[in-house]
């Protein structure tokens, strides 16, 4: 008798997605914890799980990676709002990135994008990092055109003051 296991409708694309989707929420989650790479993958993790749930609506979305972003970035914030747990922030990394040309303007750019306020981070990442709009970064964190402006503006304001005009173009490369 030959046994077959059959999937249900829906769950082996949801599993191409993840696939192809985790690597980059995770990298997106890393620059949101100003470098926790431990919770960033449970926030990618959380994230995808909330996805799931809702697998059969979001596939039929014209862009489910966007509306997974968006998921992510809410599931930070409200992270960063129960947060009250008995974890302590430390300046240790027990596992440290791929070695990159500048890593100690990369080390300073993750501190001192840790000291931004969760919702100033969130507006640097989407709109610098995801490359989105003001519009679309204003529609994912619920915040109207001119604050996500208004946020940029004061956020990359302090990264300057911190790290220097210069430092910000040779993060680029």
């Amino acid at each position: 008798m030959d046994r077959t296991t059959t999937t249900a409708p829906g769950h082996l694309d949801f599993r191409e997605f993840a696939a192809a989707r985790g690597r980059h929420l995770v990298r997106t989650a890393y620059l949101l914890t100003g470098g926790d790479a431990h919770l960033a993958e449970d926030l990618a993790q959380e994230a995808l799980g909330r996805v799931y749930g809702r697998w059969r609506k979001v596939s039929r979305l014209e862009n489910p990676a966007g509306y997974t972003q968006t998921v992510l970035v809410n599931t930070f914030l409200s992270y960063r709002r129960r947060r009250s747990s008995g974890e302590h922030v430390t300046d240790t990394f027990t596992d440290g990135a791929a070695p990159e040309p500048d890593p100690a303007l990369r080390i300073t750019l993750l501190q001192v994008l840790s000291e931004l306020p969760a919702r100033d981070r969130a507006v640097l990442v989407l709109r610098f990092w995801e490359d989105r709009s003001v519009e679309e970064t204003a529609s994912a964190l619920h915040l109207t055109a001119g604050a996500v402006r208004s946020r940029s503006s004061r956020a990359l304001a302090r990264l300057r003051e911190r790290l220097g005009a210069d430092s910000l173009s040779m993060l680029r490369s």
